[in-house]
């Protein structure tokens, strides 16, 4: 904990790696646009194939410790204004989410560009 007067200790992008899928997912979901709680569950089913379909109560507790962590934050801004629920509650990516987003994605790169992944995905592309 800082002492009075001292600036705290800056968050290490890194120390959040290797991230949830879920974790990893949101984030992707925020870096082009602010998003609601369905705009997120959307997104990710069409983005995985409806692979990964979040449950409301789960959505939210994700959501909750990634605002907790400061990797989202809340947002008033809304896509059209005159056509949102004012009990929507939009969320927006962090200058350290975008990092630990980016991070991830670099981590996920370099493990799919080895050897064994690289024969992995052939061998399942060729079914």
């Amino acid at each position: 904990m800082a002492r009075t007067g001292e600036l705290p200790m800056p968050i290490d992008a890194h120390s959040f790696l290797p991230l949830r899928p879920v974790d990893f997912l949101i984030l992707l979901s925020l870096v082009e646009e602010d998003q609601h709680g369905y705009g997120l569950v959307k997104q990710i089913a069409e983005r995985t194939d409806g692979v990964v379909e979040l449950a409301p109560g789960n959505l939210y507790r994700v959501i909750k410790r990634l605002v907790a962590d400061g990797l989202i934050a809340p947002s008033a801004r809304r896509v059209v204004p005159e056509l949102e629920d004012e009990r929507r509650h939009y969320y927006s990516i962090t200058a350290l989410g975008l990092r630990v987003a980016a991070l991830e994605g670099h981590r996920l790169q370099a493990l799919l560009a080895t050897r064994p992944a690289r024969a992995l995905l052939r061998t399942a592309g060729a079914t």
